[in-house]
């Protein structure tokens, strides 16, 4: 089962996401980019980084991007400190699809970029490709 944090100021996208997720592994949620910064620190100092982060772009405080660029960060030092651990994947879910938006996205290294509203089915086929789940259509064991 995937270990996954969602990142949203907006109780119902998380829920969203929740319910699409549900069945490959158990989500954790923040509702900002500080929170989400707390979370994945944990996460590596426990040697248990998240598989998966959904990052919502425009939050309060600090949006997704410069939080992505902050776990990447983290993920970076963690590695350099000699805790081999696999980069999250990192999809930012967003009402953005302005091409300045996503280009900026994957520049801070984004694994994939889902507009809002998200769709069941473009969310698992993002997972299938990021190689986090086999089958879009069967839940994930492990």
């Amino acid at each position: 089962m995937l270990k996954i944090l969602v990142v949203d100021d907006d109780a119902a996208n998380c829920l969203l996401l929740r319910a699409h997720l549900e069945n490959y592994g158990k989500s954790e949620i923040a509702d900002n980019g500080e929170e989400a910064l707390e979370a994945v620190k944990h996460s590596l100092d426990i040697g248990e980084p998240y598989d998966l982060i959904c990052l919502d772009i425009m939050m309060p405080m600090m949006d997704g991007n410069e939080t992505l660029r902050n776990i990447r960060d983290m993920e970076e030092d963690a590695k350099n400190s000699g805790i081999s651990q696999s980069p999250s994947k990192i999809i930012m879910t967003t009402a953005l699809g302005d091409i300045k938006t996503v280009f900026e996205s994957y520049d801070n290294l984004c694994d994939a970029y889902l507009q809002k509203p998200i769709k069941k089915a473009a969310l698992l086929k993002a997972l299938v490709e990021l190689k986090l789940i086999h089958n879009a259509n069967k839940p994930q064991t492990k």
